[in-house]
């Protein structure tokens, strides 16, 4: 979803906020609907000119509303450009209002050829605008509209969606019985939750924003309840260490996990908690398992032990632990994942961590939780597609319950304390899908815990880092992509200047 423009704002509204902002900008600043219907028109066309500078032909489709007229404009600026447009309407002119009227009168006085929808019309145009509905769909797509999107995606044409692909639910991100999957998507006013939550990502393509010269005043009067996390968090998180620094003065890990069979888990957890930064690093092993853990990796201090009593005296050494790594369910696992629950210690709860906490229902608090979304339907008693569905509910429910701060793992990750707003990560990418990966991030955030003194921003600060390195480790291909890849480019995101 990387853009070719500036980075986009960090507020996420809903479609309600979207609209009210829209009717902001109309009443308190004077400019009138049909002129933002202009703006959106030609930041379209800017960027229709950026990514296909070579497209001599469009073929403009236009619903009943807002949206239809955004592409009207599009279609009389690119025949002001001397483009050749053919416009598709699923609406009769004597069923347009207002503005979508407007546009629709100025885009036939400059002469388009505008037709209405048919089935059976074949698409041979360079590139096909997609402005049937935006971000009021609330309803399966039916009819004419769902023709004119099964058309859309059976051309192999590319497409730019205006606001958001018709048929994604600017809410959810969920497909409204069939959606345009876009090439590119240009979003207005504000970036909309559909954009980044459900399956979102995977229909929208490139991602670009213009707010259409609304003043900055009007976007302070609606709170958002998501925020992206961006790279001024980092500068706000990674202060300048003093020049008399110590390693006692950086923070000490413990990490607990690794059972035999899954040593490669707490290796890799605690290789990126050295990489964070963190001062001291141990960990705490299955006896059996020490030798893999310090296999080429010496920094790490690495303790077997089968007890709490052997346990103990570590968790007295620590600033934080991260629990669940390769843990396991055995006797000896749950016996050490009681141990740590019962401490003082913040905590990063991975993996079996979690499976453990889910036939207990412990709201800890002082912790923070990383399921991935089968991780997330356990504690919650339900199912991985339902927690899809809702991603955000999701999040916020799993924080309420357990009173902890949640990262909810998978594309466009979120975080929450329980409180709007909630942060998302929209970083990271496909290549990253593979074993180890949440071994690395629960290691990076147990790094950074004992040098941050917010679990919430540690949380927000680790998620935005991991998928920043699997972006910088991804540059040579996604296809292959390792954890060990990506723990190699944390150092990259630890110290400025970001990328």
């Amino acid at each position: 979803m990387n853009s070719l423009y500036s980075e986009y704002p960090a507020a996420v509204y809903t479609a309600s906020q979207i609209s009210q902002l829209d009717r902001m900008a109309t009443d308190e600043l004077g400019v009138s609907s049909y002129k933002l219907m202009c703006r959106a028109g030609k930041a379209a066309f800017e960027v229709l000119k950026d990514y296909w500078p070579k497209a001599q032909t469009l073929a403009v489709f236009c619903g009943p509303g807002n949206n239809g007229g955004d592409a009207y404009v599009l279609a009389t600026v690119a025949l002001a450009f001397g483009m050749q447009v053919r416009v598709i309407t699923v609406t009769p002119e004597d069923q347009l209002q207002g503005s979508s009227l407007e546009a629709w009168k100025e885009c036939r006085q400059q002469g388009a050829r505008i037709d209405l929808f048919s089935a059976d019309c074949p698409i041979t145009e360079d590139v096909i605008i997609d402005g049937l509905l935006g971000i009021g769909l609330s309803r399966d797509l039916e009819g004419e509209i769902l023709a004119a999107v099964e058309i859309i995606n059976e051309s192999s044409k590319p497409v730019l969606s205006l606001d958001i692909p018709t048929g994604l639910d600017a809410n959810t991100g969920l497909v409204h019985h069939s959606s345009v999957k876009a090439d590119v998507t240009i979003s207005f006013v504000g970036l909309n939750q559909g954009l980044f939550l459900g399956v979102g990502p995977d229909y929208i393509g490139k991602l670009e924003f213009s707010d259409l010269a609304i003043s900055p005043d009007i976007y302070k009067q609606i709170p958002a309840r998501v925020q992206r996390v961006t790279k001024s968090i980092l500068e706000k998180a990674l202060t300048p260490r003093s020049q008399l620094a110590h390693k006692g003065m950086n923070g000490s890990l413990l990490l607990v996990g690794g059972e035999p069979s899954m040593s490669g888990a707490i290796r890799l957890a605690s290789e990126a908690a050295l990489r964070s930064g963190a001062g001291l690093v141990r960990v705490a092993t299955h006896p059996d398992s020490v030798a893999t853990v310090m296999a080429s990796r010496a920094e790490v201090m690495c303790h077997g032990v089968m007890s709490e009593g052997e346990l103990l005296p570590l968790l007295e050494s620590a600033d934080a632990v991260v629990l669940g790594p390769g843990l396991g369910q055995s006797l000896w696992a749950q016996n050490l994942w009681e141990c740590v629950v019962n401490s003082n210690l913040p905590i990063i709860l991975d993996a079996d961590g979690l499976n453990l906490l889910s036939s207990r229902l412990l709201a800890r608090g002082n912790w923070v939780l990383t399921p991935h979304p089968g991780e997330a339907a356990r504690l919650l008693k339900t199912d991985t597609a339902t927690v899809q569905a809702d991603r955000l509910g999701a999040v916020m429910e799993l924080a309420r319950i357990f009173k902890g701060v949640t990262v909810l793992k998978g594309a466009c990750s979120l975080v929450s304390s329980g409180e709007y707003p909630v942060g998302l990560c929209d970083k990271g990418n496909p290549g990253m899908a593979t074993a180890g990966m949440g071994d690395v991030l629960a290691g990076l955030l147990g790094g950074l815990a004992v040098q941050i003194d917010s679990l919430e921003l540690t949380a927000q600060v680790g998620v935005l880092i991991h998928a920043a390195s699997g972006d910088s480790a991804a540059l040579d291909g996604e296809r292959g992509l390792l954890a060990g890849d990506v723990v190699e480019n944390i150092r990259l995101w630890m110290n400025p200047p970001y990328k």
